[in-house]
């Protein structure tokens, strides 16, 4: 049997999860650059996002961020621009939610996106009209069943 000589096996390269960086500086668009939102992930390192000015474009995660820092739908990320094609972008950078609410604070973003609450900003909604499920029945009627 062959010897290892790597440095270790599958946990290795799992590793510490490095995105996971508490405080770090806010970045934002530069020339060439745009904020998104990703409508949904295609595989290969791609999905397909709606820019903020209004062009939906096939994004490219490029190999930094690949299988190091998750997206998801709904996340916002900022895509760099192409000269060459204005239908495709490559994914820069990926903002943690409490990021994105910072952009939208800022007027980064525009008032009408929908961030990723997550599921406790849902459910305040719901509970509003979940009283008129509710059928009371009075003494006569539970006699006569």
């Amino acid at each position: 049997m062959p010897k290892n000589k790597g440095k270790g096996g599958k946990n290795r390269k799992r590793g510490k999860n490095e995105a996971d960086d508490e405080k770090r500086e806010l970045v934002f668009k530069e020339d060439g650059q745009e904020y998104a939102q990703v409508l949904r992930m295609l595989g290969n390192g791609r999905c397909e996002a709606t820019c903020i000015d209004g062009t939906k474009r096939l994004c490219h995660i490029r190999g930094k961020m690949h299988k190091k820092v998750w997206i998801a739908a709904g996340d916002i990320i900022l895509v760099g621009l192409r000269d060459y094609q204005d239908d495709k972008a490559d994914v820069i950078l990926k903002y943690m939610p409490d990021e994105a609410r910072l952009l939208k604070a800022y007027g980064e973003l525009p008032e009408n996106t929908r961030l990723n609450e997550g599921i406790a900003g849902g459910l305040d909604e719901e509970e509003e009209g979940a009283g008129d499920d509710y059928i009371e029945f009075e003494d006569e009627d539970i006699d006569k069943i």
